[in-house]
Formats: C-alpha cells, sequence, structure tokens
C-alpha cells in the first residue's frame, strides 16, 4: 500500500469513527425521549436497560451509517482541499479517482457488510428489541404510594397513608380497603404505623399493621335486610399483597417472529411467495362463488315453461314474454338479491384483499431494503468525497450541515418512496429505490464537476457572471430617435 492511501485511508477512518459514535448517539437518545415515559417508574434494573439500550443501538446502525459515510466524506475531502493537499497531489500527475480510490475499495467493503448486516444481524435485532420493548412498556410502574393520596395499583387493595418514611419503609396513619373478597369495600382496615417488606423473591409485599382496627360487613343470604359488621382491634397484624404483577415477564420471541422486520432476505421471499398464493386462490374463490350464486339463479328459471321460452327466443320475443306478470316480478326480485348479495361478498373481499397487499407491499420493500441500505453507502460517499474536495472546507461545521441538508432530502424521500409502497400508489421496487435513484444522479454530478475543479460553490463565479449580464445590458445601442 503506498504512502498516499495510507494517508487518505487515516484521514478518512478518523472522522468516520467519530461521526458514526455521535450520530448513533443523537439517534439513541432520540429513542430515549420518545419512550421516557414507558420507562419511568418501573424500577427497571440497569442490566436490562442496557439490554435494550444495546439492541436499539443495532437496529439505528442503517439509519447512522450512510449519514456516517457522507459526513466523513465531507469532512476529508473538504480538509484535504482546504489545507492544498489535495492540489499538491493533483500537481503530482494524480487525479482526483485515483485519490478516492482506497476510498471507494473501503466503502464497498463496507456495503457488502451492511447488507450481511442488514440480512443477519438486523432481523435478530428488532425481534430481541421488539420484545423487550413490548415488555416493559406493559409492565405495571412500581410500588410508589404518596402522602395523602389513594393508591390501587395493587389488585385487590386500595392504599392510603398520611405520612411514610422512605428510608426504613414505615408508613403512618394507613388506610387499606380489602377487595379479596369481591364484594365492594366491605372490609376496611385502620391502623396507626405499618412497616413494609418485600419477600425475597419480591413477589409478595408484606405490611405488618401496628395499634389498628378493622371493620367488616357481614354479607350473607341468611341476614334478611340487616346489615351487620364486626369490629376487631388488634396491636400487630400482617397483610400479604400479592405483588408478582409487578414482576416484569419475558415474553415468547417467536410471537414476534412473523413480523417483517424480523425476517431474512430467504424469510421475506417465501413469505412473499406464499401470499401471493393466497391471494390468487381467495381470487379464484370470489370468481368461484359468484359464478355459483349465478348458476343457482339461473338453475331456478328452468320452469315447465321452458318450451315456452324457446318458442319465444325462436320467434324473436323476449324470453321473459313466457312468465306471467307474477312471476317476472319475482325474477327481478331474484335478479336484485342476486346482484346485492354478489355485490356485498366482493366488496368484503376486495377490502381484504387490499389489506393484503398491503401487507405483501410492507414485506416487498422490506425484502429491497436489504440492498438499497448497501447502495446507499455507495451513492452517499460519491456525494460526499466529490462535494468536499469543491466547498474546500474541513471541520464539523459546514461539512455538518451540507451532510444534514444532503441526508434530508435522501430521507425524506425514502419515507415518501416507502408509504407511497405501502398505499399501493406505487410498486415496492420504486418506492424502496426512490431515494437512491434520485441521488445517483446527483452523485455522478457533482463527481464530475469536482473532476473539471469546477467552482461550483464559489460565490465569486456567480457575481463576475451576474456583473457580466448587467455589463451587457448597460452597454447595449440606444435605439435611434425617430
Amino acid at each position: 500500500m503506498k504512502k498516499l492511501d495510507k494517508l487518505i485511508l487515516k484521514s478518512y477512518l478518523g472522522p468516520l469513527i467519530l461521526t458514526f459514535a455521535i450520530v448513533m448517539f443523537i439517534l439513541l437518545m432520540q429513542f430515549v425521549w420518545k419512550y421516557i415515559d414507558d420507562f419511568v417508574g418501573k424500577g427497571l434494573d440497569w442490566f436490562l436497560i442496557i439490554e435494550l439500550m444495546f439492541y436499539v443501538s443495532v437496529t439505528l446502525v442503517p439509519m447512522a451509517l450512510p449519514l456516517a459515510i457522507l459526513l466523513a466524506s465531507i469532512m476529508t475531502f473538504g480538509n484535504l482541499s482546504e489545507h492544498y493537499e489535495l492540489t499538491a497531489i493533483k500537481s503530482a500527475g494524480m487525479s482526483l479517482q485515483r485519490v478516492m480510490k482506497p476510498l471507494i475499495v473501503v466503502t464497498i467493503f463496507m456495503a457488502i457488510g451492511a447488507f450481511l448486516f442488514s440480512n443477519y444481524v438486523l432481523p435478530v435485532a428488532n425481534l430481541k428489541m421488539g420484545t423487550l420493548l413490548f415488555d416493559i412498556t406493559h409492565q405495571k410502574p412500581s410500588l410508589d404510594l404518596k402522602e395523602g393520596v389513594f393508591y390501587n395499583g395493587i389488585q385487590d387493595f386500595t392504599i392510603k397513608i398520611a405520612r411514610k418514611d422512605a428510608k426504613k419503609n414505615i408508613l403512618y396513619n394507613i388506610l387499606i380497603y380489602d377487595h379479596t373478597q369481591r364484594q365492594g369495600n366491605n372490609k376496611i382496615v385502620i391502623a396507626k404505623e405499618g412497616i413494609m417488606k418485600m419477600s425475597n423473591d419480591k413477589s409478595f409485599l408484606f405490611i405488618t399493621l401496628k395499634d389498628g382496627h378493622s371493620y367488616e360487613d357481614i354479607i350473607s343470604d341468611h341476614n334478611k335486610g340487616l346489615k351487620p359488621f364486626t369490629r376487631s382491634s388488634f396491636k400487630e397484624e400482617t397483610i400479604v399483597m400479592d405483588m408478582r404483577d409487578f414482576k416484569m415477564i419475558r415474553s415468547d420471541e417467536s410471537l414476534f417472529k412473523d413480523n417483517y422486520q424480523m425476517m431474512n432476505i430467504f424469510q421475506l421471499s417465501r413469505e412473499i411467495d406464499t401470499l401471493y398464493k393466497d391471494d390468487n386462490e381467495r381470487q379464484s374463490a370470489i370468481n368461484l362463488q359468484v359464478i355459483k350464486n349465478y348458476n343457482l339463479f339461473s338453475d331456478s328459471l328452468k320452469t315447465p315453461q321452458a318450451d315456452s321460452i324457446s318458442s319465444a327466443i325462436i320467434n324473436n320475443k323476449h324470453w321473459l314474454d313466457a312468465y306471467s306478470t307474477e312471476e317476472k316480478n319475482r325474477i327481478f326480485e331474484s335478479a336484485l338479491n342476486l346482484a346485492r348479495t354478489n355485490q356485498s361478498y366482493v366488496n368484503i373481499n376486495a377490502v381484504s384483499l387490499k389489506n393484503s397487499n398491503s401487507t405483501r407491499n410492507r414485506y416487498l420493500i422490506e425484502w429491497h431494503k436489504k440492498f438499497t441500505l448497501s447502495f446507499a453507502c455507495l451513492v452517499l460517499f460519491f456525494i460526499g468525497a466529490p462535494l468536499g474536495a469543491i466547498i474546500r472546507k474541513g471541520g464539523i461545521g459546514m461539512p455538518a450541515v451540507a451532510s444534514v441538508c444532503f441526508f434530508l432530502i435522501f430521507h425524506v424521500l425514502s419515507i415518501t418512496g416507502e408509504k407511497s409502497a405501502k398505499e399501493g400508489v406505487w410498486e415496492a421496487w420504486q418506492g424502496a429505490w426512490l431515494a437512491s435513484m434520485v441521488m445517483l444522479p446527483l452523485g455522478i454530478f457533482l463527481t464530475y464537476k469536482a473532476t473539471r475543479d469546477s467552482a461550483l460553490f464559489d460565490t465569486s463565479t456567480y457575481k463576475e457572471l451576474f456583473k457580466k449580464l448587467f455589463r451587457k445590458k448597460t452597454d447595449a445601442p440606444a435605439l435611434p430617435m425617430p
């Protein structure tokens, strides 16, 4: 490997790793802020949070990698141009394509790695992240007794306390409504203080009450309208509350494995073929049912007047003339009922087929996205590298602004294409490849301009152009006076 190639690679890999880490951090923080309400107050341990963040980070790679390649390529060639290193290399007889050659090889390897990552790693990460996120969002908040507020988060109990000592887990002036008998507020427990203690496996909560009273209505079929109750006092009493609903239960991952985001390219292909086959069978079944309904109607017209119908047809008369007025009305009513039945049947199945087509489009889009990620890495590199050579600005200021603008255009086009494809406006491949196909000509154009050392973003060039245009208008000869 030549020294020039080592210099270019060293200038590129550092910003690539740095920008990739920054973009991943920003996207990860966006995810955290989106689900912060589902995380707070549930007593999640750090290992669980770290596990979720790891899976989320893996799923964010398809968005972070193209942006990091774009930003790093702009920074690399912007730094080389700003410090006249690129000019010195060109003066030695080397073209821009020769300078880009080692980075093109690296980008091709990254594109291949992106495809393998998208096909084998990303579906597993989506499955584990989706399952874990579902379990966390559906978990009950942890026990949080607030002073002066009724708490009914524990099944079959409603608790109110006047004051609590969080350090010692001591509660004061406790009021508990016991609904374990499922007969309303028939039992009330009042105590001056109590101590909370959780079992070792955190499945049960023990509240030891001191100096209290218990009031309970005696509900029985033999009371005959009377409402007796009992009152008892105690020095110490322990109430056991079931806390198993507060423990997070990990769901079976197989429940989510049929989602299109959890499949590799081979599984997607098999599922797409299955969906196509099911839709064709359903359409055939619809056609057969409509034909069957029509045949039943036709069979109902086969009456003893068949000879009269044939005679009417031979004599160029309408075949209904063989029937009486009452029979004609019956035939018309049956025909209308048949038309309404078929219309209703077809409309219902049309909605079902539309939903099935939308589902199939999602699988098709995901199939194409396995390839678009790799292609996007190449396209954005061929936008960033020549763009950095043209703007001649290094650092992270101007390159960051330029890369964000181009990536926003790319991302908006991707979302628009996918949404249009899911709704059936476009074909799946058109929606999936829209952004790449739009940005590809731009990359070719910028590479061409950078090769020819075009001052594409030089404001002085455009100022001179405008001056020449206005000068020509000013120097134009005056029209002769009549």
